[in-house]
């Protein structure tokens, strides 16, 4: 595990360099390239407007949502649902690629009712993930793979094993959520679903390589729930307890903004 810390402007471009030299390397040496996609942020709009004007074919690319919304009855968020993750990965990125230069809309895959038994199976039939992009929420979960999800219980070579399934969010999970844009950012729980489909530890695991992103703060302020969790998940245990340090014993780039490097301390310019 490699960690290197950036300055905050330059954490986003660094991010999505990657993604960009990845498949323009798959298209120039005509390999597959097949990727573990996070919650599909306009980033993403970032990466399609660089393959478009290098005239990148990406018709060799696979890409795999890492996670998506379900209701309380595990029921799966539907691509036209607009605040879903499959949703936000075609809109941020596959449609914003020239036409002539998109994969088969098949090769980017979402969750669904119906895929999602065979979800692992996918990955390890594509030779499993060339790379996973990543980043600790506030409990420390994995894509959703929460601490105290009843569904991810077992020790930790059990959990280990363990690949996609239908889990319960934890409420810490819900209160950050509600802060997105998309929640309208005021801390509404009720308008976050309670359930999520999610890869298991055994995708990441099983990836060649993973990339953990550490920058998120209260929008653009120095808040920073993530301060914490990074230090925990980096250098704490690996634990089911804190899903996302597993990546502690993977090939990984941890990419990690100024602000959440930042010492903890108190600051009374602020006070309470």
């Amino acid at each position: 595990m490699n960690i290197k810390v950036y300055p905050d402007a330059d954490i986003e471009f660094v991010w999505v360099t990657d993604m960009f030299r990845r498949i323009a390397e798959s298209s120039q040496n005509d390999e597959k390239l097949v990727m573990i996609l996070p919650n599909p942020n306009p980033s993403y709009r970032h990466v399609a407007r660089l393959l478009n004007a290098c005239n990148i074919d990406c018709s060799h690319i696979y890409g795999f949502a890492m996670d998506e919304y379900a209701d309380q009855d595990g029921n799966i968020a539907p691509e036209d649902w607009e605040f879903g993750f499959a949703h936000a990965m075609y809109k941020y990125f596959y449609y914003e690629l020239n036409e002539k230069l998109r994969p088969p809309k098949e090769q980017l895959v979402g969750f669904t009712n119906k895929n999602i038994n065979d979800y692992g199976k996918m990955l390890r039939d594509l030779g499993n993930a060339d790379i996973c992009y990543s980043g600790p929420g506030w409990t420390g979960h994995l894509a959703f793979i929460e601490p105290d999800a009843p569904e991810f219980a077992g020790s930790l070579e059990e959990w280990k094993q363990m690949g996609p399934r239908i889990c319960t969010l934890s409420p810490f999970t819900l209160a950050q959520n509600s802060l997105h844009g998309s929640f309208g950012k005021s801390g509404d729980l009720s308008a976050v679903p309670p359930k999520a489909a999610t890869i298991g530890p055994a995708e990441v695991i099983a990836s060649k390589h993973i990339v953990d992103t550490h920058s998120i703060t209260v929008h653009g302020t120095a808040t920073s729930w993530q301060r914490l969790m990074t230090r925990l998940v980096l250098h704490g245990p690996v634990t089911p307890q804190l899903p996302q340090s597993v990546i502690q014993t993977l090939k990984a780039d941890v990419l990690i903004s100024e602000t959440a490097a930042q010492d903890i301390e108190a600051d009374w310019n602020k006070g309470y």
